[in-house]
């Protein structure tokens, strides 16, 4: 084990991939000479040269329409997005083309593919640069949607999408770049898709989130133990599509209340669809019911006192929890 950031823990990924397996390969925007807006790629072109490490033209749909040909003859393309929300521009070849080709060619034809890139509110990066599109992407079959909300569940979950057959969109949230945390060194390391875990034990309430927001859930939860010594379950789901809801139900089991919390819009976003499994799987278990932390809905504001108010934050999720604890004061 080896103490990393975020950031360095889908690099480290990366560069085990590229040196097992020469076909593998990566692709984007700024990712070679510039090294990557955020250094994910610092050091790449040098190692591995311009047929592995490819800069290319501000076109996602060209770059994502190329890498779905590369990956149906054999290669093993990573996709870097600047920012997710310049997949927008790609939708198309990702949901019209990278995801049904299987189906469309009878199960004879694999693409895997792996669409990566930051996604999510940064610092003042206004509303064009700030969505995050779990729910987007996840409402599609015949592709993979994960969100690492751990270093080494970032270097595990990637080295498993590399290695995969199948389309994956790996959000990584650009807020934890930065974080810290233990690492396993050894290169055979994977975290498998669908697999939710249980981040923190507790009795009294359970908290189901992913990437980011599962952060900032632990440290309510070690808030509220430490002063009013409330015991919070939380849940890291992991990965959107497939998605482990086992862990969810048996955690709600023990604690007859759950919050969900997620960084997107309430309104059709990925907590609907936990909150509404929950209830309908659970709904005799249930002493209230299930609670939704989201994000504001309205476009991200540039400014940044509107930019915090239009993000959930520790006071909204412990709002959250005290709405199904019915202790309001």
């Amino acid at each position: 084990m080896a103490e990393k950031s975020y950031r360095d823990a889908i690099r480290d990924a990366m560069i085990e991939e590229m040196d097992r397996d020469p076909n593998v390969l990566i692709m984007g925007e700024d990712i070679g000479v510039y090294e990557g807006t955020f250094r994910i790629t610092a050091g790449m072109l040098k190692k591995y040269g311009p047929k592995r490490v490819v800069d290319t033209p501000i076109a996602e749909a060209g770059m994502i329409g190329t890498a779905v040909g590369m990956a149906m003859l054999g290669l093993r393309p990573i996709v870097e997005m600047m920012t997710m929300n310049f997949s927008i521009v790609a939708a198309d070849q990702i949901i019209n083309h990278a995801a049904k080709v299987r189906y469309f060619s009878g199960g004879q034809v694999d693409v895997p593919i792996v669409v990566r890139g930051p996604q999510g509110a940064g610092v003042q990066l206004s509303a064009q640069h700030s969505q995050t599109f779990e729910s987007f992407y996840g409402h599609f079959p015949g592709m993979h949607v994960v969100a690492p909300a751990t270093p080494a569940d970032a270097k595990g979950m990637l080295k498993t999408a590399i290695r995969g057959k199948d389309p994956v969109l790996f959000l990584e949230s650009a807020a934890l770049y930065g974080m810290k945390g233990e690492v396993p060194d050894d290169p055979d390391f994977t975290v498998p898709f669908g697999k939710s875990r249980v981040a923190r034990e507790g009795k009294d309430v359970t908290i189901v989130s992913y990437s980011r927001m599962l952060q900032l859930s632990l440290q309510v939860a070690d808030k509220l133990w430490k002063d009013e010594g409330i015991e919070c379950e939380v849940i890291d789901l992991r990965s959107i599509r497939p998605l482990d809801m086992d862990p969810v139900y048996a955690s709600v089991a023990k604690t007859h209340r759950a919050v969900v919390v997620q960084e997107q819009w309430k309104l059709y976003g990925a907590g609907a669809e936990i909150a509404a499994s929950i209830t309908e799987n659970m709904f005799d278990e249930l002493d209230a019911p299930v609670a939704r932390v989201t994000g504001e809905d309205v476009p991200m504001p540039y400014a940044r006192n509107l930019e915090l108010l239009a993000t959930p934050h520790e006071p909204e999720i412990l709002a959250g929890i005290r709405r199904v604890m019915y202790a309001n004061g």
